[in-house]
């Protein structure tokens, strides 16, 4: 089914044979999520994602130096914006702002590439972890520094980074709230690949395209399975195999992969 594209206040979104780019353009704050509309543009794409058939990948990179800074530190200072009001105006205001963000990507039924072009900090470098896959260019930088600033990750930063690295390494980074560079990212696990920065885009479309030529509904239940295989018992995820598979062997698509690689093998 194809679906318009969502119309976007600080972001820009592209469609290209089955790989989706949503860039985020708000370079004059460093792409901060709050502060901006940055978390509605996001929530949009992900609605959007999930409607429209024709996107098989998700790529989401940022505009200008940096991946995302985060908060707004200026509000901050200022107890301004999303950050003003006593304990629960400010609770509210994050449950109905950027924890928008996690619970919405987290839905999301594509795989999703991160292309990290320049600093992930805070809640960016949460928002880089909330991607199926990492790649950075080796102007990334990426910390989880909270608590330089006094306050905890409000974002989900906590749950998403754990997952990704183990409790002892998670640990330690959101604790001490340093800031590591992308080779330093890549030995822990955070990203998959380094490259020159002049090479990041074309390196993320190579492996959003290796993605997108695959059966797109048979790509969907995959991630769903991929993401639904860490919280469920052996015996349940067994089943819940054999009707996704039930529902792959009904699927076209199938066949048309089937007999694609039946022609392969007749050739050789």
């Amino acid at each position: 089914m194809s679906v318009t594209q969502p119309q976007l206040t600080d972001a820009h979104l592209s469609l290209e044979e089955g790989v989706a780019t949503l860039t985020l353009d708000r370079h004059d704050v460093r792409n901060a999520l709050t502060g901006t509309a940055l978390v509605d543009d996001i929530v949009a794409v992900a609605d959007w994602v999930n409607a429209c058939d024709a996107v098989s990948v998700l790529v989401i990179t940022g505009a200008g130096s940096a991946f995302s800074a985060g908060g707004n530190v200026k509000d901050m200072a200022q107890r301004g914006g999303d950050f003003a009001g006593d304990v629960a105006e400010v609770a509210a205001r994050y449950r109905r702002g950027i924890q928008r963000i996690p619970l919405a990507l987290q839905d999301v039924e594509v795989p999703i590439i991160a292309a990290v072009n320049g600093p992930a900090i805070g809640a960016g470098f949460d928002l880089a972890n909330m991607a199926d896959i990492r790649i950075a260019s080796r102007k990334a930088k990426f910390g989880e520094t909270f608590l330089n600033l006094g306050i905890i990750p409000g974002d989900g930063g906590a749950w998403f980074l754990q997952r990704l690295i183990g409790y002892q390494r998670a640990f330690e980074l959101t604790l001490s709230g340093r800031v590591i560079d992308a080779e330093q990212a890549r030995e822990y696990g955070i990203v998959l690949e380094v490259t020159e920065p002049e090479a990041l885009i074309a390196r993320v479309g190579e492996l959003a395209g290796q993605i997108a030529v695959q059966p797109p509904k048979a790509t969907r239940l995959t991630k769903r399975l991929m993401k639904m295989g860490g919280r469920m018992e052996l015996p349940d995820f067994l089943d819940l195999c054999a009707t996704f598979q039930g529902m792959c062997h009904n699927e076209p698509e199938h066949l048309d992969a089937v007999n694609a690689m039946l022609e392969t093998m007749a050739k050789k």
